[in-house]
């Protein structure tokens, strides 16, 4: 009895600094945020109060309506051009490199992360503008110019600017660890190296694509840069709209509703998501 009581305390010895650092950094945040969401303004002031009028207002607004969809679409077409590029690659570097070139591919993936977010999107607008790098090309051969820049095309960039690295590295994990006997035992029956592909190495490797996808749509759906940098602010994302009302009249309790139903819709695609990795084949 005494021995599990000491296992039961080691345990939790190890489970605290998690469930501390969710609390301090999740779940009173977004409790705070929650209960804020029905606080009033009065003269630019907020006043604790519990009413729903900024949930009335926001929820019945077309305007935030018009803002989720656009939001969720390009967060969707981001995520799905992440996962498809980055596939290619994760499938040569999880099975044609070594082990040594492929611990090198993901060194230099991950670099980017230690530069500055803002600094690479600055950087877009130049290759992105009326007369930037991509628009001079494509005058030589007597194209363009095409409105890249504050667009939904230079919004995209932004995202997949920020989470193409680490889909390609979780991919490439993923099909790492990919036990090789089934691929041997693929071609063996007679499956064509694209039929293997479909029909055994994604499947096998489900878990960790989905993850990686998810993990681009959460930093897709929430992010303010390149919305803002790359697409104009128009038509608005749920973060432009967010900073918007904190400027129009000091609305943050319009601001917290919008951020809480940001956060209630990341996390009923993250609990979809991981449901259908985790689902098994019938």
């Amino acid at each position: 009895m005494t021995e599990r009581r000491g296992a039961d305390v080691y345990a939790w010895f190890w489970r605290a600094p998690l469930l501390i650092w969710q609390s301090l950094f999740f779940v009173v945040p977004l409790a705070f945020m929650f209960v804020m969401s029905f606080w009033l303004v009065r003269n630019y002031r907020m006043m604790p109060a519990f009413a729903f009028d900024n949930w009335i207002k926001i929820l019945g607004w077309d305007i935030f309506w018009r803002a989720y969809g656009y939001t969720f679409m390009l967060a969707a077409a981001a995520t799905v051009l992440a996962s498809v590029l980055a596939f290619p690659a994760a499938y040569g570097l999880a099975f044609h490199a070594n082990d040594r070139a492929r611990r090198w591919a993901i060194f230099f993936l991950v670099i980017p992360f230690f530069t500055s977010y803002l600094v690479r999107i600055y950087a877009w607008q130049v290759v992105l503008a009326s007369s930037g790098v991509i628009n001079t090309m494509l005058g030589w051969i007597g194209l363009g110019p095409f409105p890249l820049l504050n667009s939904p095309i230079g919004t995209i960039v932004g995202y997949l600017t920020l989470s193409f690295p680490l889909v390609l590295i979780l991919q490439t994990i993923s099909l790492a660890s990919i036990d090789k006997t089934l691929i041997e035992a693929a071609h063996n029956l007679g499956c064509s190296s694209l039929r293997t592909v479909f029909a055994v190495i994604i499947p096998a490797a489900k878990v960790g694509l989905v993850i990686a996808a998810l993990f681009c749509f959460i930093l897709s759906f929430g992010d303010f840069v390149s919305p803002y940098y790359l697409g104009g602010s128009k038509p608005p994302t749920l973060s432009i709209m967010i900073i918007d009302s904190t400027k129009s009249g000091q609305q943050w309790p319009r601001a917290a509703v919008i951020a809480v139903v940001m956060i209630l819709s990341l996390l009923a695609v993250a609990f979809a998501a991981v449901t259908a990795a985790y689902r098994r084949r019938g």
